[in-house]
């Protein structure tokens, strides 16, 4: 069946969360000053990063909400305790500095503006949808997709096949015809082919491997790949 509809991952596949967290949290520990327990903005920087992770996992597994996870990550971070309101306080001054890095990568445009008026687009993300709806209209692009879906208000989280599923029928598409792209090949690439969609794998960094997954390097070999759609022949040679 003929793929009709491109399904996108934002964080780290259009949008540059890496620089963007990063940056950000350098600027919120210039403003705030070095919490106690840290040597140097590198390790506390290398912290954020893993506390980040284990709260997402935590709100992935529907262990919290959303709101609850950036709360325990300001706990975390700063090795204090703070009521809800200092803990969103405290955030809310963090997101000011990494809003005002945020960025797409170079290449997202000029992909969406290839494949506009030749297939459908939409995000399944998980995030909230508040936050990749502010994000996408903050960069510009919230325009060029449908419908937004995210974890948060669906309950359930990729790689679950329910959230790619969910995806599909919002957009009134069997999964067949519908291919998802993503920079986490597990997560993305694989949970979409494991859904019964069409799977890439966006592999900015090289990171190789994974030869069973159909992998690209950039958003300028897309439009290509889809052209010559035969569900994408040989996986991992697009690279």
């Amino acid at each position: 069946m003929p793929i009709r509809a491109v399904l996108w991952d934002v964080d780290d596949t259009l949008f540059d969360y890496t620089t963007a967290a990063a940056t950000g949290m350098s600027r919120h520990l210039a403003a705030e000053g070095l919490p106690e327990g840290y040597a140097t903005a590198g390790e506390a920087l290398e912290a954020w990063g893993r506390l980040t992770r284990i709260h997402w996992q935590r709100f992935s597994d529907g262990e919290t909400d959303w709101q609850g996870q950036r709360r325990d990550r300001a706990r975390d971070f700063l090795a204090r305790p703070l009521d809800d309101t200092a803990a969103d306080a405290w955030f809310e001054r963090h997101i000011a500095h990494y809003e005002a890095a945020w960025a797409l990568f170079p290449d997202a445009v000029p992909a969406l503006d290839a494949l506009t008026g030749v297939y459908r687009h939409a995000v399944l993300s998980n995030s909230a949808l508040e936050q990749q709806h502010h994000k996408l209209t903050v960069l510009g692009v919230r325009d060029r997709f449908e419908t937004v879906l995210c974890a948060a208000e669906l309950g359930i989280s990729k790689p679950a096949p329910e959230a790619f599923l969910a995806a599909c029928e919002a957009l009134d598409l069997p999964p067949e015809e519908v291919v998802y792209v993503g920079d986490e090949p597990d997560i993305d690439a694989r949970g979409a082919v494991a859904a019964g969609l069409a799977g890439i794998w966006l592999d900015r960094y090289g990171r190789g491997g994974r030869p069973e997954l159909v992998r690209i390097t950039a958003l300028d070999q897309l439009p290509g790949l889809l052209a010559g759609n035969t569900r994408f022949g040989a996986p991992d040679t697009f690279g």
